[in-house]
C-alpha cells in the first residue's frame, strides 16, 4: 500500500476557494498536505491539484483568492440548470442517471470548445505539463458514464485532462480525448474518495459532498476505505462556510469569503488531520 493520498473534490470556483483556504489554514498549523504521495483531483480540485503538484505554494493560491480579480465569470442560465436537474434526477439508478446526464451534455449548446480550453489555461496560469509527483485527475465518459483517471502515463496532456475534469455537463462542452468525450469528473461522485483505495492515510476535501442524483456520499466512500483498514478524514464546509458560498458555486465575487471561511475551519480540524496524516 502507498502511504498518503490527498483528495481534492469538485465544487466550482467557490468550492475551490474554500479548499484552498482549508489547505492554507492547515499549513499555518504546521500540516503540509502536499507531503502526499498521491494527489487526486476532481473538477475544481483538478486545477488546485495540478498547480500545487507543480510547485505553486498554498499561500500563493490563497492570496490569489483574495485579490478581487475575476477568476472566471461563468453564467449558468435557468434553462441549463433545469436540463441538468432533469437529466440527473430522472432515474434512481446511478448508472442510468449519469448516462442521462451524459446524453444531455452531448446534445447541449454550450460555449465553443476553444473557449473552454482557454478558460482552463487561464486558471492553470502557466502550468501545462504533468508534474513529477503522482497526480491523478478524474473525468467521466459522457457516453458510458464510467469514471476514468488521467495521469502522466495516460497520453493526455495536463490541460486536456483538467479540461475534461472540469467540463460541467450542459454548461461546458464534453472534451474529446482518446477517441471518447469526457465530462466533469464530479458527475457521479463529487470527490471520488474511493479512488484513494490502496493508501493507508487519506485526507479528502469535499466542498460538495454528494453529486446531484442517486450517487454515493463522500462520507460513505470514506467509510468503505476505513473498513478496509485505511485512516480517512473527509473535510466538508460548516454552516458559516456554506453561508459564505451563497447559492451559485460559480459566483467569483464570493471567492474571498469562501477562502477565509475555509481557513477559519482548518483550525478546528488540525488535530484530527495531523493524526490521520501521521504527524502526531
Amino acid at each position: 500500500m502507498t502511504e498518503r493520498a490527498l483528495v481534492l473534490g469538485g465544487g466550482g470556483i467557490i468550492g475551490g476557494a474554500w479548499e484552498i483556504g482549508v489547505l492554507a489554514g492547515l499549513a499555518e498549523a504546521g500540516i503540509d498536505l502536499m507531503d502526499a504521495d498521491t494527489v487526486i483531483g476532481t473538477s475544481a480540485g483538478s486545477i488546485i491539484g495540478a498547480r500545487l503538484a507543480s510547485g505553486v505554494s498554498v499561500e500563493e493560491l490563497y492570496e490569489g483568492q483574495l485579490d478581487g480579480a475575476p477568476a472566471l465569470d461563468v453564467k449558468v442560465t435557468m434553462g441549463q440548470t433545469a436540463r441538468f436537474l432533469w437529466a440527473a434526477l430522472g432515474s434512481r439508478d446511478p448508472q442510468r442517471s449519469v448516462r442521462r446526464l451524459g446524453r444531455a451534455a452531448l446534445v447541449s449548446r454550450t460555449v465553443p470548445p476553444a473557449m473552454a480550453f482557454e478558460a482552463v489555461a487561464s486558471l492553470l496560469e502557466g502550468v501545462d505539463t504533468w508534474p513529477r509527483r503522482d497526480l491523478r485527475l478524474t473525468a467521466v465518459d459522457a457516453l458510458t458514464g464510467d469514471v476514468e483517471v488521467f495521469d502522466a502515463a495516460s497520453g493526455a496532456t495536463l490541460p486536456e485532462a483538467v479540461a475534461a475534469s472540469c467540463a460541467v455537463p450542459v454548461v461546458w462542452p464534453p472534451v474529446p480525448l482518446a477517441g471518447r468525450r469526457w465530462m466533469d469528473g464530479g458527475s457521479r461522485s463529487t470527490a471520488n474518495v474511493h479512488l484513494a483505495q490502496g493508501h493507508r492515510r487519506i485526507i479528502a476535501l469535499a466542498p460538495i459532498p454528494k453529486a446531484v442524483g442517486p450517487h454515493p456520499h463522500a462520507h460513505a466512500q470514506a467509510a468503505e476505505l476505513a473498513a478496509a483498514g485505511a485512516r480517512v478524514s473527509v473535510l466538508t464546509p460548516d454552516r458559516a462556510a456554506r453561508s459564505a458560498f451563497g447559492r451559485n458555486m460559480l459566483d467569483h465575487t464570493r471567492r474571498p469569503a469562501a477562502a477565509r471561511a475555509g481557513r477559519a475551519q482548518a483550525a478546528a480540524w488540525a488535530q484530527t488531520v495531523a493524526s490521520v496524516w501521521g504527524q502526531v
